[in-house]
């Protein structure tokens, strides 16, 4: 099944902890510190994948969890860094974050943004040594990994969308100009997902065009198979509006028009190129009757017969050269200079709140807000970094045993 959308949880990896140690060499029984700091956990990041087609793999996973880093050692040894989590997701995927902004946009291919990054590692005691404390018995404990819940929504990346009413022959019309293989019934929503094909010129040009569920009236309501397809129209520069020749063209062109509009996003604005479809069951193709300057041709074909396919073949190629790709849409040889994704909300560089030391009696915490921090937070915070009840936790000048 075609999967358009996914909700994941995702969680950085821990910092990995400093190290507490001292030189112990034979002739040097009471050396300097040399701990050692943790090494940085693990980011989750997104990367966009031209040979993905939908989100199902994320679909089925839940939760995405990065490596922690590893502990630094004596001898000042730092510890490994915790390997990313990459996962691959489809060119054109967009990441809202739990309040529904929008968070980055991977409409290029290799495209990456990181979903959460990996916790800093802690200080060995090495870091703590001064003229005044030569032997610190302190070291940090490290930072835990960001975490956060994102829905990611697919919207796919074509030169031009099929565009209709069920049975009005696009699946057919698609099988004819490109090399997709979509299912193909005399009945209504035939198709239930997206397709994409590539339709190759003479001259070696290529454009990728997609074929939608059929829309019915009150699609940009939810009706029928509801309005998320229309998401799926967003980024085509160019519609192929197909209609049947045996149905009243103007009234069907005219209610299609009525839901582009409703559902906004600059649909209706879109240049289309109307396709009379089902010529081989009408004597003469019928005058398309209506004048409308978005419409940029008009190709009477039969997709069962093969009949105009090398004309609306040639309008198509014509047609998307002197159509502008919409915001976040397909990427010509022109256009190579764009960054390859947008952020929406940058995320500043992140400062260390407040900070967890483990020392011989128990963990300090300190930094401008340690004493703000609410009870559970703090409590966590100290969980995670290992206290366990009974410990001594020092926070600014007050003292207590944690539990």
């Amino acid at each position: 099944m075609f999967q358009d959308r996914a909700r994941i949880d995702v969680e950085a990896g821990r910092g990995g902890d400093g190290s507490l140690s001292f030189r112990r060499e034979k002739y040097v029984p009471k050396g300097g510190p040399d701990g050692g700091d943790g090494g940085k956990g693990g980011d989750v990041l997104l990367v966009a994948d031209p040979d993905l087609r939908d989100l199902g793999f994320l679909a089925r996973k839940q939760r995405v969890k990065a490596p922690r880093g590893r502990h630094g050692q004596g001898a000042n040894k730092k510890g490994a860094d915790g390997e990313d989590v990459e996962l691959r997701v489809p060119m054109g995927t967009q990441v809202f974050d739990e309040e529904g902004r929008l968070v980055a946009d991977l409409a290029h291919a290799g495209a990456r943004t990181v979903l959460a990054r990996g916790g800093l590692g802690g200080y060995g005691n090495k870091r703590f040594a001064s003229p005044t404390e030569q032997a610190p018995r302190v070291a940090e404990v490290g930072q835990a990994g960001e975490e956060g819940t994102f829905e990611l929504r697919l919207k796919l990346l074509a030169d031009a969308a099929l565009l209709g009413f069920p049975n009005a022959g696009k699946s057919s019309l698609l099988r004819r100009i490109s090399n997709a293989k979509p299912k193909v019934a005399e009945y209504p929503f035939t198709t239930l997902a997206p397709v994409l094909g590539t339709v190759e010129a003479p001259d070696g040009r290529q454009l990728t065009v997609a074929d939608v569920p059929g829309l019915v009236e009150g699609a940009s309501e939810g009706v029928g198979l509801g309005d998320e397809f229309l998401a799926h129209l967003e980024r085509a520069r160019l519609f192929l509006h197909v209609i049947d020749v045996t149905e009243d063209a103007a009234e069907r062109f005219a209610a299609i028009d009525r839901e582009l509009a409703a559902y906004g996003a600059g649909l209706a604005e879109r240049p289309q190129l109307v396709v009379l479809n089902k010529t081989d069951l009408v004597p003469e193709p019928p005058p398309f009757p209506l004048v409308d300057t978005r419409v940029v041709g008009v190709v009477p074909v039969s997709a069962a017969t093969g009949a105009g396919i090398d004309a609306l073949r040639r309008a198509l190629f014509e047609a998307a050269a002197a159509a502008v790709p919409p915001h976040g849409g397909p990427v010509g040889p022109e256009e190579d200079e764009l960054a390859d994704f947008l952020v929406y909300r940058p995320q500043p560089p992140r400062a260390r709140p407040f900070r967890i030391f483990r020392g011989d009696r128990g963990f300090r915490v300190s930094g401008p807000a340690a004493e703000g921090l609410a009870a559970d937070e703090l409590r966590e915070a100290l969980r995670r970094a290992g206290a366990r009840p009974g410990d001594q936790v020092t926070v600014g000048e007050r003292t207590y045993e944690f539990s």
